[in-house]
């Protein structure tokens, strides 16, 4: 046991694919989940389309490597977190473990990660490609949501650490409430929110195509995604925020500076209004979504009431923020005070319709930031597929052997956790 390789932790999403070896605090490689394959254009089944004869079946590239490759077609094997394409996902992986990670498969126990809702049959065939193709000595697939409760640990004294909270995983892709209590992701009550880290980029880009003059065309998404990163904010109130800025812009409007890639010249853009417009979509979804419109703070509370009444107070007192798009400032603490004004809310109606006779006990709202969210998802799982418990409660290639792929439709929630 003592000397065996560290198990190797891939957390495919959406927009990025984060991989690296247990044990290690921060994902050794983050490539976006593309894949760029030769392709002929004739009419037919996509499976002949696709030129694999002999050598060529090993020509493609993923990542970034596959967005700048000329003359590839770039497909995204993913879709919403759940895997379409099973041929490319397992030349995907292929490159993932030989180029990248630059593991032999068969020394190190892995440990994947799914959406929440994923299908048991998807499940099985990742553990075909796994065991079958790469030979794998151990297999984990593992739901996000609990990883990202468990990677909010660091922020918690060792007493405090539960595994019943109510994740909120925003990626690039797409947004998850997801509540989970002791572990286990009550499926039934799961929200997704339209909104996430490539809309604001959308709207920001939007915004400043309406006004800036001078940005290149080919470059205003990626300046969009730069400003996004770099400058934006969560605010307490539009109104005022406006006034703010109206009154001393000199403070308050921030330069972005970039150069033309073409003609090399520099270009500048004032960075103004879109600072806290961008993620104020999630407050106020209908600006860049007409047909949604609800708030992510009612969406949260929405959850937490539909499910069981018994783990309620657990999921408000825990609330845990994952992925890229959380990580604007005040983000969590804006969330708090909205879900804490509709609970108050809630407790006061209680009350008064009583005639103030029962005074209900006031409820814990508790958004818990850490410094490990924008990987929270790939942390929790560096972190799980380090302890002694992980090894036991991996399928084996013995048991994939002796029962086939149904085996992996089951992984227990373990150890440290319940």
């Amino acid at each position: 046991m003592a000397n065996r390789l560290p198990a190797v932790v891939v957390d495919t999403g959406t927009g990025y694919t984060k991989m690296g070896y247990a044990g290690n605090t921060e994902p050794q490689f983050i490539l976006p989940s593309a894949i760029a394959i030769k392709e002929t254009a004739s009419v037919g089944d996509q499976a002949l389309r696709r030129l694999g004869k002999g050598v060529e079946d090993l020509d493609f590239y993923i990542g970034d490597e596959a967005l700048n490759a000329p003359s590839y077609a770039v497909k995204w094997p993913i879709r919403h977190g759940i895997i379409e394409d099973w041929d490319l996902m397992e030349r995907f992986y292929e490159q993932v473990i030989f180029k990248y990670l630059r593991a032999e498969p068969e020394d190190h126990y892995f440990l994947l990660t799914e959406p929440p809702l994923n299908t048991p049959e998807n499940r099985e065939y990742t553990a075909e490609i796994m065991f079958e193709s790469f030979n794998v000595p151990g297999l984990y697939i593992a739901v996000q949501a609990v990883l990202a409760l468990a990677a909010s640990w660091t922020s918690r004294q060792v007493g405090e650490r539960t595994l019943t909270g109510t994740v909120i995983d925003s990626g690039d892709g797409v947004t998850h409430v997801i509540p989970v209590a002791e572990g286990y992701v009550i499926g039934s009550c799961i929200k997704h929110i339209p909104i996430a880290g490539r809309d604001i980029t959308y709207f920001i880009q939007q915004l400043l195509r309406e006004r800036e003059v001078g940005i290149p065309p080919e470059q205003s998404l990626e300046t969009a995604k730069a400003i996004k990163e770099r400058f934006s904010y969560v605010c307490p109130d539009i109104a005022k925020e406006f006034a703010k800025y109206d009154s001393d812009p000199s403070k308050w409007l921030k330069k972005y500076e970039s150069v033309n890639a073409i003609t090399k010249q520099p270009f500048n853009v004032d960075v103004g209004y879109e600072r806290f417009l961008g993620p104020e979509i999630f407050f106020h979804p209908e600006f860049s979504n007409p047909d949604f419109t609800m708030p992510i703070s009612e969406v949260v509370d929405e959850v937490i009431q539909n499910c069981p009444i018994d783990v309620r107070r657990g999921l408000y007192k825990n609330i845990v923020l994952s992925g890229g798009s959380t990580m604007f400032r005040d983000f969590g603490r804006k969330i708090q005070r909205d879900v804490k004004r509709v609970v108050d809310a809630r407790l006061k109606v209680s009350e008064d319709l009583s005639g103030g006779r029962i005074k209900p006990k006031p409820i814990d709202v508790a958004v818990v930031t850490h410094h490990m969210q924008r990987y929270a998802v790939w942390f929790g799982g560096s972190m799980l597929a380090s302890t002694p418990e992980f090894y036991q409660v991996c399928h084996t290639k013995a048991d994939y052997d002796e029962h086939g792929p149904s085996i992996c439709r089951h992984n227990p929630v373990f150890g440290t956790m319940a």
